[in-house]
């Protein structure tokens, strides 16, 4: 089954099943981005929007990237308000907005679906203002090892999805080749539980001049 066709199957359960990653994914961007000014945001990936409206108590303008009709469906019922522009995209191409127009771009639970992460930091350069922030929050390498990946539950079974894994390094490396610097990195546990294999990793890089 395609990427596209399997989030838009799963866009009708995915904001009400239960799906620690994604909760755990609200949870990073909240506490990672409360401490950052931004009034201008792309969120690449943003399925359903459910991290746009806590966005928008920030933000004034946002625009939200996907490749699922059905996600952005979801999306666009839930988020009514000139503000905030849903638009559908394939992030593997040219992102049709504005160069220069972001202060930040996020990226939840989105790159395990990309192969070129160079692409992704490439075009995120391209559309960020100078020194504007570039959030990514995605599932940690080390349970990408142990073979987890976006997977959800259908009439005929689970449903897994074709995923790449990115290692940490792979990370740095796409961001110090495309003009970003680390401001921070975080790994995600669940409940607390840091005797456990992180379950999120996040990084915030800054554009350079």
């Amino acid at each position: 089954m395609s990427i596209d066709k399997a989030y838009n199957i799963w866009s009708s359960q995915y904001d009400s099943n239960e799906n620690k990653t994604r909760d755990l994914d609200t949870k990073a961007t909240i506490e990672t981005l409360s401490q950052y000014q931004f009034s201008t945001v792309l969120e690449l990936g943003c399925g359903t929007g459910k991290n746009t409206n806590w966005l928008l108590t920030k933000a004034n303008k946002i625009i939200g990237l996907d490749f699922s009709v059905e996600m952005l469906n979801v999306a666009k019922n839930k988020i009514s308000t000139p503000n905030v522009e849903f638009k559908i995209a394939d992030l593997k191409e040219k992102w049709q907005v504005e160069n220069g127009f972001f202060d930040l771009i996020t990226c939840s639970l989105t790159l395990e679906h990309i192969e070129d992460l160079n692409h992704i930091f490439n075009q995120a350069y391209l559309k960020l203002k100078t020194e504007g922030l570039f959030f990514i929050c995605e599932l940690h390498p080390f349970k990408q090892y142990l073979g987890s990946k976006a997977r959800f539950e259908t009439e005929e079974g689970i449903q897994a999805l074709e995923v790449f894994t990115h290692h940490i390094s792979e990370y740095l490396e796409s961001a110090k080749n495309n003009g970003f610097i680390l401001l921070e990195i975080n790994e995600w546990f669940d409940d607390k539980s840091e005797s456990e294999i992180p379950r999120l990793v996040s990084f915030v890089f800054q554009k350079t001049i």
